[in-house]
């Protein structure tokens, strides 16, 4: 008899790795982070903000056209915190995000946003999509 631990995912959407950023508010605080990963219905991003479970929250981001299934839109995403997780790096945290809600937001609802867009993509060895950006030209992400 064999002994082996079966490991069921309960995820209901893929994730996707991606490492994008996304402006993070929360009541009338604002910050920054970057994505780990990124689904319809969830993200996983660090931040030095300092958050806690349950707290709601609004990311806007640029989700990317694997999950959208058409074009790379500019969303704002409402949410609960669901985890944090302390990094080794001083202050910043890892933070897991379930999704209530998003809309897709037009270029002029935020003349403010300059979020990166990737100049190119591809699947690696393992399939998984690699994206590379050009950064020139866009703003301090972590300094606004």
């Amino acid at each position: 008899m064999s002994t082996t631990q079966v490991r069921v995912e309960r995820r209901s959407s893929q994730r996707f790795e991606f490492q994008l950023p996304v402006s993070v508010q929360v009541a009338d605080r604002k910050g920054n982070g970057f994505t780990q990963d990124l689904s319809g219905r969830g993200v996983s991003f660090i931040t030095d903000m300092n958050l806690s479970e349950s707290d709601a929250l609004e990311l806007t981001l640029m989700m990317p056209s694997e999950i959208t299934l058409g074009d790379s839109m500019r969303v704002r995403c409402r949410g609960q915190v669901k985890r944090v997780q302390a990094l080794d790096v001083v202050g910043k945290s890892s933070v897991a995000v379930h999704f209530a809600g998003y809309e897709y937001l037009e270029a002029s609802d935020d003349p403010k946003a300059n979020y990166a867009t990737p100049v190119s993509s591809h699947a690696d060895e393992a399939g998984a999509s690699v994206h590379t950006f050009d950064w020139r030209g866009t703003a301090n992400l972590g300094h606004r």
